[in-house]
């Protein structure tokens, strides 16, 4: 199945999914006074690939805010919130939803495995959340998002990240067989999101992060200059290591 979602991001300069979220896990307002035709237009001045909505109402989410997004924007759309039912599927598609998140955590293995297919034969992609390698057991993920959470969704992804998970996790999900790792919630550090690129992972979701930055634009661009950085920094060492030691350099002679 080719995936609108996945191709998007793949094409992408700069592959991060930039979220739209009325409110945080701990109840902080995100949007303040903007309105969404103003975040929507922002991500997109910024060069977002993707967008990310969430409905869910622990984070001040609606259907209604994915319509209104949808209806604002040609990007592709990821719908955030508990999906359980296949009808949610359709739903969502019918919204203007190009993925839908599917929590492993919440969701019994055959449940996960059932609305993965679901997903696929709606042409949406499935946008598989874990916290730990056990929750890919028995999966059959080619076509899907595999995204850790470095959160804690049982507690409503209150209090700080565990950003270390990503790192740890990384190396199952390659071997997973998913078509894109992904890595989400708790980066707000454009550090940090450089870092975790660089590690391996092909994509990011961050909404907070952006949200409280101030300046959406800034933000991404330490993340373009951190990587740079840390390339520079990487050719350095390789170059050092490939050149000959002085006693060599002086016996050769």
């Amino acid at each position: 199945m080719s995936s609108r979602f996945i191709n998007a991001l793949r094409s992408a300069p700069r592959p991060i999914i930039m979220e739209i979220k009325r409110r945080s896990g701990d109840g902080q307002d995100l949007i303040g006074s903007r309105t969404v035709p103003e975040i929507v237009s922002a991500y997109e001045a910024a060069g977002a690939p993707c967008l990310s909505v969430v409905t869910g109402r622990w984070f001040g989410g609606s259907d209604a805010l994915l319509r209104e997004v949808a209806a604002l924007t040609r990007l592709p759309l990821l719908k955030k919130d508990f999906i359980t039912k296949q009808q949610q599927i359709a739903q969502a598609r019918d919204a203007g939803a190009s993925a839908v998140l599917l929590t492993a955590r919440i969701l019994p293995r055959s449940l996960l495995q059932n609305l993965i297919e679901a997903c696929l034969r709606e042409q949406i992609t499935p946008f598989v959340e874990i916290a730990g390698a056990d929750e890919l057991s028995g999966l059959r993920l080619a076509g899907c998002v595999v995204a850790v959470n470095n959160k804690d969704i049982l507690s409503r992804e209150r209090g700080a990240a565990v950003l270390d998970r990503s790192s740890s996790l990384l190396p199952a999900i390659l071997a997973s067989g998913a078509a894109y790792p992904a890595s989400a919630s708790g980066i707000d550090d454009p550090k940090v999101a450089a870092q975790l690129l660089d590690a391996g992972f092909r994509t990011l979701l961050i909404g907070t992060g952006l949200l409280l930055s101030g300046d959406i634009e800034a933000w991404l661009a330490d993340v373009d200059r951190y990587r740079v950085t840390r390339r520079a920094m990487r050719g350095v060492s390789e170059s050092r290591r490939a050149l000959p030691k002085f006693s060599e350099a002086v016996d050769s002679h």
